[in-house]
């Protein structure tokens, strides 16, 4: 037998016309194309899988760094205080019911914001201003970024701006002078932060073939529960220091990273080839494929792609989203999935911001809750090819939403019941985010896959828009907060229902493909019926 890895994507002497295949068999898609000359999983594929989805680190820390910077400290009664301002004092739970110097910070005015400008007493509103206005900058930041990895600057240059931004304007956060300016950088780290997640998942899992892509897509969650750990270690080693060394101590080594990416990460093959750049989808193959690709050539007009990606290189900054939109199919799943983005979005990140309304630890509470993003990744990145996409989404999230409502029923008596919930409804939630997120990769093909999943996470950050005004709410009474939550996430996952099952399906890469694809499956599907029914 010959061996593959000798065979020439295409011979050269043929025309385009002899290689064209029967009408009657299928055309082989790019999918199927890299998956035979990629070859098997290897160090090359994983190292740039590695590399591309270390982002994710930076992505988190960046995302819940409030939790601890922008917290309410704790404070004490000062001594030598009339026996009345004392007994007030004493059962009061609000500092701002207090009289002025009745009380004190237990720790240094500048571990947080609300401390060093006074913010105790200026509304929820003001407090939640900066992780507001970080969720706003991120859902502004998808929208004007969402289609670039696409259509123009591809994933690679994609994934760098937008890490660099982030990285740049978090170490500028450090020279803050008040909440104003504080909130307008948080904006922009979040404008710029909007793209990472989406670059990351995207190029990883099309570097590599079919049989690994799922377990690679999971690599990045794990590395989002790293960064989401790293960060109550980072702010307890700090915890009598000032705010301002957390954000230098996150924001500077994605500085660093983002050297390596310049130089280290290769561009996805895949979104070469759609865009007609050949040789360098060849040479991309060559550095990460696993068999022996010396007899490639750099022509690639016999490997055969629809006619419709050849023409979207041309595609300009929204157009993608109007294919989208044009498409009803397309339309519906895009509707669909960014429903149940939503509800699990409010809940993914609103539940570590409301840590600090629950009777324990702000540094173990937070370390809890990152901990539970480990078995949420172990069960995606072990059992995803087993489970049913609708059903597996559909049933963690209604489950957090139960758990999330019962945190408010629990009486406080209850306090590790109570803890107990928080920790399954969360977990629940990250474990349906990361299905969430390989789903939207199933759903859409090559073209607008990029631009698709965007969309997506638009609609996750966008619910976690209003999480730090629920949270500031929820101080309070718990039904602002938790109770919210839970009838927010159930409400929305029963959108589920209007999408297709993709477990197992190849991925396609033209919208055509996709189209045809549906065609072939409602076809088979109606021929089973008149067997069953003669």
């Amino acid at each position: 037998m010959e061996d593959s890895s000798s065979i020439p994507f295409l011979p050269e002497s043929h025309s385009a016309d002899q290689l064209e295949p029967p009408k009657h068999l299928p055309v082989p898609s790019l999918d199927d194309n890299f998956e035979r000359y990629i070859g098997d999983f290897g160090w090359a594929q994983l190292l740039q899988a590695f590399l591309v989805s270390f982002a994710w680190v930076f992505d988190a820390q960046q995302t819940f760094i409030s939790v601890f910077t922008d917290a309410e400290p704790s404070w004490h009664c000062t001594p030598h205080q009339p026996p009345a301002t004392d007994d007030l004092c004493a059962s009061a739970s609000d500092v701002c019911r207090l009289p002025k110097g009745s009380w004190s910070w237990d720790r240094p005015a500048d571990i947080s914001i609300v401390s060093e400008w006074n913010l105790a007493c200026a509304g929820s509103i003001i407090k939640s201003l900066p992780a507001s206005s970080f969720f706003m900058g991120c859902m502004i930041g998808g929208i004007v970024l969402a289609t670039l990895a696409d259509s123009s600057l591809g994933r690679k240059n994609m994934l760098l701006v937008s890490c660099l931004l982030m990285s740049a304007v978090g170490s500028l956060t450090i020279f803050s002078p008040n909440v104003w300016i504080y909130s307008g950088l948080r904006f922009i780290c979040g404008f710029g932060r909007a793209a990472i997640g989406t670059c990351a998942l995207v190029l990883s899992t099309e570097l590599v073939g079919k049989r690994w892509r799922c377990q690679v897509g999971i690599i990045g969650f794990f590395l989002f529960t790293l960064g989401f750990l790293s960060l109550p270690v980072i702010a307890y080693l700090n915890r009598d220091s000032s705010w301002r060394y957390l954000y230098l101590w996150t924001s500077v080594p994605g500085l660093l990273y983002c050297f390596l990416v310049r130089f280290l990460v290769r561009e996805s093959p895949r979104w070469l080839m759609v865009k007609g750049r050949k040789e360098e989808a060849v040479a991309t193959l060559k550095s990460i494929g696993t068999i022996n690709n010396s007899s490639f050539t750099l022509s690639f007009s016999g490997l055969m792609v629809f006619e419709e990606a050849e023409t979207t290189t041309d595609l300009h900054l929204y157009s993608v989203i109007g294919i989208l939109m044009e498409k009803r199919w397309a339309l519906r799943r895009l509707s669909a999935i960014m429903s149940v983005g939503f509800g699990v979005g409010m809940v993914y990140y609103g539940m570590p911001l409301a840590l600090g309304n629950l009777p324990f630890n702000l540094y173990w509470n937070v370390t809890f809750n990152a901990l539970s993003e480990v078995p949420a990744s172990l069960i995606a990145f072990f059992f995803i090819e087993r489970l049913d996409r609708k059903s597996s989404v559909l049933a963690f999230t209604v489950t957090s939403g139960v758990c999330s409502i019962l945190c408010v029923v629990v009486g406080e008596e209850w306090e590790s019941v109570k803890i107990w919930l928080e920790l399954i409804s969360f977990f629940c939630t990250c474990t349906a985010f990361e299905i969430l997120l390989i789903y939207t990769i199933e759903l859409f093909p090559t073209t607008v896959r990029n631009s698709a999943m965007a969309m997506v996470r638009q609609a996750l950050v966008f619910g976690g828009v209003f999480c730090p005004v629920i949270v500031a709410m929820g101080r309070g009474n718990g039904y602002f907060s938790y109770g919210i939550f839970g009838a927010v996430i159930i409400s929305c996952a029963l959108f589920v229902g209007c999408l297709p099952e993709t477990k197992g399906e190849r991925l396609c890469d033209t919208m055509e493909e996709e189209e045809n694809k549906q065609m072939r499956a409602s076809s088979g599907s109606t021929l089973a019926l008149g067997l069953d029914h003669p």
